[in-house]
């Protein structure tokens, strides 16, 4: 339930806006290309990154048949102007559609949305719908901006009235400049990424007021989870900065959301397992990308705990999630 996938061909949105390190590929070599921010090198990636059929083929190998696809982070672009989001999102979102209405038993697809405009947001949300997307995925904050800003209210309003499933993804990581060495931001700043983005949504009252929504956080929930008692310390120990907005305890929301496995650990999978609850942990794999679970599911099955729910985590939570029937891909 947390892969990535990108069109085989980008149009170069810095030419056709006329600003902005907007990422284009290079295919410099058969197999691979190269994702340039602007006229700088982001990542190498291969076609498993766009090829629908080696996909298939290579989650085989795994015993697995469906994934759920989602565009890279960096592509969110939620620092253009909000009508030139819009375009990248249409753009991208048609491209998941047509893979899903191409391969309806081993693909199912989650939508971006321009998060710098709400209204514009909510409007390609409906439009996702239209289309055949199952979801939105989004960044932990927006522009720095954290999820528990006024402004994005509605559209969160709009995903629980619309019946849309909600993928949380750290993006734009705190600290980025000052701690580009060793690859920090992506061994530390994502898991406190999410952790931000959960605690907005706690504190914030999103979750409180939307009980309905089925919103699903990566990576295991980042920080949240593993620091919980420090969270609810907190918010005990000093209600005046944390409880303004929200007075319920945030471990009262345990169970409410869902998290996806990638933990790379048994016994940190096991601790999840039983702090989130065994029907709220999902399969992720972060595929194709090296620090993503690319032998899906293998550590899970080393997992005592894990080893009597292996449907709900292979399959059965992510349906629940995503509010769909397991008959469907059969």
């Amino acid at each position: 339930m947390h892969t990535h996938i990108i069109p085989e061909h980008l149009p170069r949105f810095a030419d056709r806006f006329g600003y902005g390190d907007f990422i284009h590929l290079e295919h410099h070599r058969p197999g691979s290309a190269r994702m340039m921010k602007g006229d700088t090198f982001f990542r190498e990636i291969q076609s498993n990154c766009w090829d629908a059929n080696e996909r298939i083929v290579e989650y085989a190998a795994f015993r697995t048949q469906v994934q759920v696809v989602c565009t890279i982070p960096v592509l969110f672009s939620y620092w253009a102007k909000p009508q030139d989001g819009l375009e990248i999102s249409r753009f991208l979102n048609d491209h998941i559609a047509e893979l899903v209405a191409e391969h309806p038993k081993h693909y199912v697809g989650l939508g971006t949305v321009p998060m710098q405009d709400a209204n514009l947001a909510i409007q390609e949300l409906a439009r996702c719908r239209e289309i055949g997307l199952v979801g939105v995925q989004i960044g932990s904050n927006i522009n720095d901006l954290n999820l528990s800003e006024p402004a994005f209210f509605p559209f969160f309003e709009a995903c629980q009235e619309m019946g849309m499933a909600v993928f949380v993804h750290p993006w734009n990581m705190m600290g980025f400049q000052s701690m580009q060495k060793y690859w920090l931001p992506w061994l530390v700043g994502m898991p406190a990424e999410t952790s931000r983005a959960i605690c907005s949504m706690i504190f914030g009252g999103v979750l409180e007021r939307l009980p309905r929504l089925r919103v699903c956080f990566a990576h295991a929930g980042g920080a949240f989870l593993p620091t919980i008692g420090r969270i609810e310390h907190g918010y005990n120990c000093r209600p005046d900065l944390v409880a303004i907005d929200n007075p319920v305890n945030p471990r009262h929301y345990l169970g409410q959301f869902w998290v996806d496995c990638i933990t790379h650990d048994f016994r940190m999978l096991e601790y999840i397992l039983e702090t989130a609850g065994e029907d709220k942990v999902c399969l992720g794999s972060d595929y194709p990308f090296p620090l993503g679970d690319l032998e899906i599911g293998a550590f899970i099955e080393q997992s005592n705990r894990a080893s009597g729910i292996i449907r709900k985590i292979f399959c059965d939570n992510t349906l629940a999630w995503l509010n769909l029937d397991r008959a469907q891909f059969a």
